[in-house]
């Protein structure tokens, strides 16, 4: 496992503590965030912020296949989804991986094969990877695995999605599209569109099938949500068994629905990044300035997640402090973490430091470990550590 930094206090920036931004010192030793006149590295001229919460992303889908039929093994694609979270000052980071009729990449099988490649990796990793699981809401026989993985990997965060209406309005409307999709999966047309029916096919069986996971999860100390919420009374039929988490709500009424019942609103980056959804759903930024979105996520590109935030504040709709809170503090709010999303005496030193003029990420330090150092930042760290191991000799 990689070592944490030597004991550091970073003086120069600006900081944000306690809702603001400061112009003070910050100290970190053994990978918590401290106090003490300790040796000092300037960093005047940037902006240091807490490390970012990423609550759903599946760019490492990239890593691990770049192309339909050039995939990679997991533990390569899992290093580089490691190296790009890092680079874009992600310090935590939940990886979205299908459990789903669909198969292929978003199979049961590969599903488990990611939660051992993933455990296997841990002891290597600097960024803190984790998964998620979006499990389709109609594979009904799949729970008894489902859970028994959970158990074995200590999954704890699901959210429940349902393709099958997207894949029938397909076939309809865009066969081309849907001979994409089976062609990803690795079967024809047909095929897959059989399994389309097939799981349509149990629909009565699901509502029990949730509240029997629902349970499950409850008792496991799971957290759990749903994906694409359409409606409000979707939204509500979902807080009604516990998925209290509302991931991607398509409409504003879905999101409003979620915010009467104090349930969490989770919107994409690139959605706010974009000016919009690439699927036509309701925009994020309208949302947001609306106050319906407690947090922001990666969704399927890493960078957005910054870019996101000066969009927010160039255009006017939150202060820094504001903007940065929805991929820092909520989201380790709603996900429990209380040793992170802020910068605080004893709390997990993760870090994402900023250059304030080009508003380039040139380092990130998790858990006091150093994951990413780039640009100025890095010719300033590596010179004030030569200095310090001049004057240790």
């Amino acid at each position: 496992m990689t070592r944490t930094l030597q004991p550091l206090r970073f003086t120069g920036a600006t900081i944000l503590r306690d809702g603001e931004m400061q112009r003070r010192s910050l100290s970190i030793a053994e990978g918590r965030i401290t106090k003490g006149p300790l040796p000092e590295v300037d960093m005047s001229g940037y902006q240091i912020l807490p490390g970012i919460v990423d609550l759903h992303g599946d760019a490492f889908e990239r890593h691990i296949a770049p192309r339909p039929s050039a995939r990679f093994d997991l533990s390569t694609g899992l290093a580089a989804t490691d190296r790009d979270a890092a680079a874009n000052g992600v310090t935590t980071a939940w990886l979205a991986q299908a459990w789903s009729w669909e198969g292929g990449h978003r199979s049961p099988d590969q599903a488990c094969a990611m939660m051992a490649a993933l455990e296997a990796y841990r002891p290597r990793m600097l960024t803190d990877l984790r998964l998620q699981i979006r499990c389709e809401t109609h594979m009904v026989d799949s729970a008894p695995r489902l859970l028994k993985a959970i158990r074995r990997y200590g999954v704890g965060y699901v959210v429940f999605n349902n393709h099958l209406d997207e894949a029938l309005d397909y076939a309809a409307s865009r066969p081309d599209l849907i001979r994409l999709w089976a062609r990803q999966a690795g079967r024809p047309v047909r095929e897959h569109m059989r399994l389309v029916h097939q799981a349509q096919a149990r629909a009565t069986e699901v509502p029990r099938h949730l509240c029997k996971l629902a349970e499950a999860f409850d008792e496991l100390g799971v957290l759990y949500g749903s994906h694409d919420d359409p409606d409000g009374e979707t939204r509500e039929r979902y807080s009604m068994i516990g998925a209290r988490i509302a991931e991607f709500p398509t409409t504003r009424k879905a999101a409003a629905a979620a915010r009467a019942m104090g349930d969490p609103v989770l919107l994409g980056a690139p959605n706010v990044v974009r000016g919009g959804s690439q699927s036509g759903n309701v925009a994020a930024s309208d949302l947001i300035a609306q106050g319906l979105c407690d947090g922001l996520v990666s969704d399927y590109y890493y960078p957005a997640l910054t870019n996101a935030v000066w969009r927010l504040v160039d255009h006017g709709i939150l202060t820094l402090p504001r903007a940065w809170a929805l991929i820092s503090e909520k989201p380790a709010e709603i996900l429990r973490l209380p040793d992170r999303g802020r910068l605080d005496f004893g709390r997990r030193a993760d870090l994402c430091v900023v250059n304030a003029q080009t508003r380039a990420v040139e380092m990130t330090i998790s858990g006091g470990r150093l994951s990413y150092l780039a640009g100025e930042a890095a010719h300033r760290f590596a010179q004030r550590i030569h200095l310090l191991d001049m004057a240790a000799e």
